[in-house]
C-alpha cells in the first residue's frame, strides 16, 4: 500500500514511518526538515518533501510516485506555549495546512482516507473522569482550538464531499526522540545533579501518558479499521492516568538521583487539571497497550542519556 505522511520528519512522524514501512507499506513524506536521501531511507521513507502542505507539493508527490491510499495527517502545531504567544503561526501551521490537505484530495485523491491526528486540548477542562468523545468540546488554548477547527474541516468535508476521514484524539505522548516538555525538561536539568529541582503547577496535574512506539502502532492500527461512516472520532489515550509527580518521581528513580521537587502551585495557562480518555473505542478494536509507562520512562532516561545533546 503507497501511504504519505505529513510531519513524517517529526516526532510521531518518525515512529510512523518506521511501523508502516516496516509493515511492507511504501511510506512517502512531506513537511518541514531537511532530510538527505541516506537518512530518509535510515527511517523508511521512499522519498521526502522539505517544504509547505499545499498543492504544488502535494501534485509533485503524486506524479512521482503515484495516489496515495491513505494520507496520515500529523503535520500542525506541537504546542500549547508556542499556540500562545504566536497563535496565527499555530493557525497556520494547524488549520491552514489542513485545509489545504482537504481540498486537494477532494480535487485530486477523492478515493484516499485520511487519517489525521488531533490533541486532547480540544477538551478543555473540567474532566474529573476519563472522557469520552461524546464530550463536548471547550478548548482552552489556540492549540486547542486550531486543533478542534482542523476536526471540523475534516468533518465538513467528510460530510459534504464523501471524504473518508479518522480523527484521532492524541493525549500526552512521550517518548525517545521526544526534545520537549515535561519529560525532556526534568532529565535536561537532572544531568546537573541539582538537589532540588523547582516544577510549575502543582505536581497532582494528571494525563493519560502513552508511549509513542504504542502510539505509532496505534495510529497504523486505526487505519486499517473498517467503517460505515465517512468520519469519525476516537481516542488515542489509554484510559489511565498519572500525576506529574509520578512522572517527575519516577525520571530521578532511573536517573538514580535523590532530587528532590518542589512545585509552585502555579499552573500555566491554558492547562487542564486532568486529561484522561474514556478507552472504550480502543477496547472494542482489542488494541493492547503494550510499553507499561514505568518502562517507558526508563526507557526514555536511557535515551536521553546516550542520545540528547545541549
Amino acid at each position: 500500500m503507497r501511504v504519505w505522511i505529513t510531519g513524517a520528519n517529526g516526532f510521531i512522524g518518525r515512529h510512523l514511518v518506521r511501523e508502516l514501512a516496516g509493515a511492507g507499506h511504501a511510506v512517502h513524506g512531506i513537511g518541514h526538515g531537511a532530510l538527505d536521501q541516506t537518512e530518509a531511507c535510515r527511517l523508511g521513507l521512499q522519498s521526502w518533501i522539505n517544504g509547505e502542505i499545499d498543492a504544488a507539493n502535494l501534485n509533485a508527490l503524486a506524479s512521482a510516485h503515484g495516489l496515495p491510499s491513505k494520507v496520515f495527517h500529523l503535520a500542525g502545531g506541537s504546542s500549547v506555549g508556542l499556540s500562545i504567544e504566536r497563535p496565527f503561526e499555530d493557525f497556520s501551521r494547524t488549520v491552514a495546512s489542513s485545509a489545504r490537505l482537504l481540498e486537494w484530495l477532494r480535487t485530486s485523491a477523492a478515493e484516499c482516507e485520511l487519517i489525521a491526528a488531533s490533541s486532547a486540548a480540544v477538551y478543555g477542562a473540567d474532566h474529573p473522569v476519563p472522557i469520552p468523545e461524546s464530550a463536548a468540546p471547550a478548548p482552552m488554548s489556540p492549540y486547542g482550538q486550531h486543533k478542534l477547527m482542523m476536526e471540523q474541516l475534516c468533518r465538513s468535508y467528510a460530510c459534504s464531499f464523501g471524504l473518508r476521514c479518522t480523527v484521532v484524539r492524541l493525549f500526552s505522548v512521550y517518548g525517545p526522540n521526544l526534545r520537549k516538555q515535561l519529560l525532556w525538561d526534568i532529565c535536561s536539568r537532572l544531568r546537573a545533579e541539582p538537589g532540588s529541582l523547582d516544577l510549575g503547577g502543582t505536581g497532582a496535574e494528571v494525563r493519560d501518558w502513552t508511549d509513542v512506539r504504542d502510539v505509532a502502532r496505534l495510529v497504523a492500527s486505526v487505519a486499517e479499521l473498517s467503517s460505515p461512516d465517512s468520519f469519525r472520532i476516537i481516542n488515542g489515550g489509554s484510559g489511565r492516568g498519572a500525576s506529574v509527580a509520578d512522572i517527575a518521581n519516577g525520571l530521578i528513580r532511573h536517573w538514580g538521583g535523590n532530587t528532590v521537587v518542589c512545585y509552585s502551585g502555579v499552573g500555566r495557562p491554558g492547562d487542564p487539571v486532568s486529561l484522561v480518555a474514556d478507552d472504550v473505542s480502543l477496547r472494542r478494536m482489542k488494541f493492547d497497550w503494550q510499553i507499561p509507562l514505568d518502562q517507558g520512562l526508563a526507557d526514555y532516561v536511557a535515551w536521553f542519556k546516550g542520545h540528547a545533546r545541549g
